[in-house]
C-alpha cells in the first residue's frame, strides 16, 4: 500500500505539468522567441524552453446599444426641418461653396501666372540652380492641389443644384 500511495503521489506530481499543458494553461517560451504549448515538460526542458503560466485575456465591454426610441438627434430629426429653412441652409451653403470657388480659382489663376508653363521668372536669392528648380517643382504640385480643390468645390456646387 506504501508503494501505491508513493506511485500515486509520484504520478500526481508528473501528471499536473502535461495534464496543463495539453489543456492550454501552461505554455513555453524558448529560444528564439519562439511560443508553444505543444511541447511536453520533457521536449520543453531539452529545447531550454521557460514554463509560464496562461492568464485569462483581459476583457472590456463595448459601448451599450442604442434603442431606436433613444436616439434624439438621429435621422427622425432631419425631417423635422421647416421646407423654408431648408432651402435658406441650401442657399447660405450655393453662396459660401462659390466664394470658396472664386477664392480658389483666383489662386489657382496665380500660382499658374507664376509658375508661367514651367519658365518662371528667376529670383534674386536663386543664384544656385537647384534652388529655382525646387521653387519650379512646388509651384507645379501647388498648381495640381489647388486644382483638385477647385474640382472638389465644383462637384459639392453640383450636388447642390
Amino acid at each position: 500500500m506504501c508503494l501505491a500511495v508513493s506511485g500515486g503521489l509520484l504520478l500526481s506530481m508528473l501528471t499536473p505539468a502535461s495534464a496543463m499543458a495539453q489543456s492550454g494553461s501552461i505554455y513555453y517560451v524558448c529560444p528564439g522567441n519562439v511560443f508553444t504549448n505543444t511541447l511536453s515538460a520533457k521536449e520543453a526542458a531539452q529545447k531550454g524552453c521557460k514554463a509560464k503560466e496562461a492568464t485569462e485575456p483581459t476583457t472590456i465591454s463595448g459601448p451599450k446599444a442604442r434603442t431606436a426610441s433613444a436616439a434624439p438627434s438621429g435621422a427622425g430629426a432631419e425631417s423635422k426641418v421647416d421646407r423654408s429653412e431648408q432651402k435658406a441652409r441650401d442657399s447660405d451653403a450655393k453662396r459660401i461653396l462659390s466664394d470658396e470657388l472664386n477664392k480658389a480659382q483666383g489662386e489657382l489663376d496665380a500660382l499658374k501666372k507664376e509658375y508661367n508653363n514651367g519658365q518662371p521668372e528667376r529670383r534674386g536669392d536663386e543664384r544656385n540652380y537647384q534652388k529655382y528648380l525646387d521653387r519650379t517643382a512646388d509651384l507645379k504640385a501647388s498648381i495640381t492641389r489647388k486644382e483638385a480643390d477647385v474640382a472638389a468645390i465644383k462637384r459639392e456646387l453640383g450636388k447642390l443644384d
